[in-house]
């Protein structure tokens, strides 16, 4: 099985992919949501961990430091900085941010490893819908120094427009800050391994095809 499935398989595993009726944060009514506050052990952290690094490693995505935008982002970064030690031998630096400024000791937006000019930083995320979060994230981290976002990597890619155009979020979010984002899996992934049965969810693939239609990209 490649990482990808068992990726997927993880996700159904720790609920955090289910199937149904959901209202998503743009207001599109979906049948299926990805909830990264699902993951609750140790265990599955790390897993999880495993898998962003190897798909940093597999896209050949340069980094310092890893930005994991608070709060779902936080551990999603801590467990990346992680594995990349432990499975690829790259020690990078972590940070997230603060929802407000920190007025009393150090003070400061971020906590970890403070961004430098010059320095590599990867953004590290779980789901990308509108683009909305990472507009938000990006003015930070350049407002701190005059780093080189690298890359941006997020567990699922939902390959939709963005709410004001017809242009997926991801392409959007190249075309205005020429930065990347790598998906560990694509909803395409996640359709086909229903098809092949690595996980269940055939009921809901007639649902998922008309989603696809009316806010997909190809």
């Amino acid at each position: 099985m490649s990482y990808k499935n068992e990726f997927i398989s993880f996700m159904a595993e720790c609920e955090v992919l289910t199937f149904g009726d959901f209202t998503l944060k743009s207001g599109r009514k979906a049948p299926y949501f990805i909830n990264a506050g699902k993951y609750r052990t140790g265990a599955q952290l790390r897993r999880l961990g495993e898998f962003y690094a190897d798909c940093i490693a597999e896209n050949g995505i340069e980094g310092d430091n890893l930005f994991g935008p608070a709060y779902k982002g936080i551990p999603l970064a801590c467990s990346a900085a992680i594995a990349l030690s432990e499975k690829y031998n790259r020690d990078t630096g972590f940070c997230f941010d603060r929802k407000e400024v920190k007025d009393h000791g150090e003070g400061g937006v971020f906590v970890g490893k403070q961004p430098v000019d010059g320095e590599k930083v990867i953004i590290i995320e779980d789901v990308i819908t509108s683009g909305k979060a990472f507009s938000e994230v990006y003015p930070k981290l350049k407002a701190a120094a005059n780093v080189d976002i690298t890359g941006m990597v997020i567990t699922v890619d939902r390959m939709e427009k963005a709410l004001d155009s017809q242009t997926g979020a991801l392409q959007q979010i190249y075309q205005d800050y020429g930065v990347r984002v790598y998906p560990i899996v694509t909803i395409n992934d996640i359709i086909d391994a229903i098809e092949s049965g690595v996980i269940d969810g055939k009921e809901y693939l007639g649902k998922m095809r008309e989603y696809r239609a009316e806010y997909g990209i190809n």
